[in-house]
């Protein structure tokens, strides 16, 4: 496995850890931690030595969404080349062929909730809180959270989430069924690696096939979903209000960054 730059990839036994290392930014995802997540499980997946997977971020975020001052600074052509790379992102998890478990040790919010989303089993610690806040800059999520937020949380769930950008505690998704378990901040990593290594000790032919199985169980026609979500928000993105509000985030944190920094 390759040296990436902003995150890493390790091993345990048949169990493979990886943890998005922009910890000064949230883990804010940008062009380049978007290509190696791809990269990281898309090589992942067709390891036949690997039987499961665990995802966690360094420090308090596990994701904080895109990087808004590089989202806010992208051209038409590159918002969309971002998205359409969103898209095979986001598939390189869901699709895996291994089981993915999400270790929640902090805000995963936008992009970062929308991964969660994608994940197969969810463990967070009693801190971590979740979002869809786009609607705050005047857009809506891009990577499937219109439709997967429906898939796994009901659509008036979804619809409360959506239209009011609220940051959530994760204790209120378990009785909805996406976190599968809450636990103490020192107890996350060592939960989810027992659950990995529990799956990982199964036949992966059979462990592949339930994947699929559950999957199929709940779909309606993603695709779709999937491209009229990406098209809509492509449209917001370059209407006046998208533009203003994503600049007037973009400016808020990098002003937050000096002053942190002075």
């Amino acid at each position: 496995m390759r040296a990436y730059q902003t995150l890493t990839v390790e091993t345990s036994g048949r169990v493979a850890i990886v943890t998005f290392r922009r910890a000064d930014q949230l883990n804010a995802m940008n062009r380049v931690m978007q290509s190696e997540i791809t990269e990281a499980f898309e090589a992942l997946s067709d390891d036949s030595g690997v039987g499961a997977i665990v995802v966690t971020g360094e420090g308090r975020g596990f994701m904080a969404g895109a990087d808004i001052k590089e989202y806010a600074a992208q051209t038409a052509s590159e918002f969309d080349t971002f998205q359409a790379a969103g898209t095979r992102m986001y598939a390189a998890i869901e699709n895996n062929r291994k089981p993915v478990i999400a270790a929640v040790n902090g805000f995963a919010l936008g992009g970062g909730m929308e991964l969660v989303l994608c994940c197969d089993i969810v463990i967070a610690n009693q801190f971590a809180k979740l979002g869809l806040p786009e609607i705050k800059l005047g857009l809506i999520p891009g990577g499937g959270g219109t439709q997967r937020s429906v898939a796994k949380l009901g659509r008036n769930r979804a619809n409360l989430l959506l239209m009011t950008g609220a940051i959530v505690p994760a204790s209120e998704f378990v009785a909805a069924g996406l976190i599968n378990e809450i636990v103490d901040v020192d107890r996350l990593l060592p939960r989810a690696l027992e659950l990995a290594e529990m799956i990982a000790a199964e036949p992966a032919a059979a462990i592949e096939g339930l994947k699929m199985l559950t999957a199929h169980a709940v779909s309606g026609n993603l695709a779709d979903g999937l491209s009229m979500e990406r098209d809509r928000l492509g449209d917001l993105y370059r209407g006046e209000i998208g533009q203003q509000r994503v600049k007037e985030f973009a400016d808020r944190s990098t002003a937050r960054l000096k002053k942190a920094g002075s």
